[in-house]
């Protein structure tokens, strides 16, 4: 549960961040970015699949980029949910925002991940192989 509300609050804040930095999106607060981070990991995880579904032949064709569409998509519905919140202007800032967002949710779930066969201790041998450190 922790975990959950961790990666909630790190989307929002991801949210935010991709908000401030391009014009062509407005969000209005931090609560809002927190109810948009969460309506779209429920519409990435019920309307996204059917969409991929529907769209396979264009997928193929176009070697997965019509996947960046999709998620663009998915921006204009939640836009158009949460409309007086979190408005985007248009397909390409809804592109924009998309391809931004996933960029840095990725950093922001890079710093968070728990590997779990990693030793802190830091290995370094000389060139006869005696470990000096």
């Amino acid at each position: 549960m922790i975990d959950f509300i961790l990666k909630l609050i790190l989307n929002a804040l991801a949210v935010i961040i991709t908000a401030y930095l391009l014009p062509g999106v407005h969000l209005t607060d931090f609560w809002y970015a927190v109810i948009l981070a969460a309506f779209l990991a429920l519409l990435n995880v019920s309307v996204k699949p059917v969409l991929i579904f529907l769209t396979i032949p264009a997928t193929i064709i176009s070697l997965g980029l019509f996947l960046l569409v999709i998620n663009a998509f998915i921006i204009i519905i939640a836009s158009w949910i949460l409309e007086p919140n979190f408005k985007v202007d248009g397909f390409w800032w809804a592109l924009l925002f998309s391809i931004l967002l996933s960029v840095i949710g990725s950093l922001f779930e890079r710093l968070t991940i728990k590997a779990k066969h990693r030793e802190d201790s830091v290995k370094v041998f000389d060139k006869d192989g005696n470990r000096i450190a």
